[in-house]
């Protein structure tokens, strides 16, 4: 299987988001054919001979939309770069009515890791300290990502398939987390609940927690109309029960969907501080 080498070429994006310090550079990161891009958040000018930790960024949408530039990934990709980061947004498989998503979506976020790892030399990337952040449908996933290891059975054979898909971390933005309750996903499945209980539950965080999982963030607004704060809290709640060193932010007031530094609350201390203790090694 040929694969599409990255494309060597700077996005310029006029949008509110400060872009200070950072280039956007897009890549092609998946197999030939497949019309999915990625967003390299890079710093302007790389430290001498210094590896930097990365973090894939994913998408929300509901899993049938959504885009890798949007608002908050501009948000997240930026200050991820400003604070001593290579940061990845993706695009992945969207579910439609006539063509479900799963588990391609999640196969592609893994493709992603891998591929950061695979192209570690060129963008002075610390494969070994590799995270993952996502909202909404891209916290399920995001979530999915630092939880599923190997013997969860959703790692893609191929490609780059001699890389680990593993993150070190991973922080969830009110993603559902239990599909067996939220049952509102049928497009992603291509099936109902009733038909396919197995599909729900595989693609469930909650039921993916397990002992020795890296450690997970989860954050979520009181005033969220979207995702039920319940859903953090039962994804909190099976960490806390498999062992995980995990953390539940609740933000006051904040809605569905917020980024690292809505009006209620300045949250890049929190999300790169968790990033930090997890990915930055000290006296490097």
């Amino acid at each position: 299987m040929r694969l599409c080498l990255p494309l060597f070429i700077v996005t310029v994006i006029s949008h509110a988001a400060d872009l200070s310090g950072v280039k956007i550079q897009p890549v092609s990161y998946l197999p030939e054919g497949r019309k999915e891009r990625a967003d390299m958040y890079l710093p302007e000018q790389f430290p001498d001979g210094k590896k930097l930790p990365a973090v894939l960024i994913i998408h929300g949408g509901g899993f049938t939309g959504g885009k890798r530039n949007a608002e908050r990934e501009l948000n997240i990709g930026s200050n991820l770069v400003r604070a001593g980061y290579v940061a990845m947004s993706i695009d992945y498989l969207l579910a439609t009515p006539e063509k479900p998503s799963w588990p391609q979506n999640i196969h592609d976020c893994k493709t992603a890791v891998r591929w950061l790892r695979a192209n570690a030399d060129t963008y002075h990337i610390d494969s070994d300290h590799i995270g993952v952040i996502g909202g909404s449908a891209g916290g399920t996933l995001a979530a999915l990502v630092t939880l599923c290891g190997p013997d969860a059975g959703l790692d893609p054979s191929e490609p780059f398939g001699t890389f680990s898909c593993q993150v070190q971390c991973g922080i969830d933005l009110y993603g559902p987390s239990d599909f067996t309750i939220r049952t509102k996903s049928s497009t992603m499945f291509g099936k109902s609940f009733e038909e396919a209980p197995a599909l729900y539950k595989q693609a469930s965080p909650v039921f993916q927690a397990t002992k020795g999982d890296p450690p997970l963030m989860i954050m979520h607004g009181t005033a969220d109309k979207t995702v039920d704060l319940d859903q953090s809290r039962l994804m909190a709640a099976a960490c806390e029960k498999a062992g995980i060193e995990h953390e539940l932010v609740i933000i006051e007031g904040a809605p569905h969907t917020f980024h690292m530094q809505p009006k209620q609350k300045d949250l890049r201390p929190v999300m790169i501080g968790f990033f930090n203790k997890h990915l930055k090694v000290a006296g490097k």
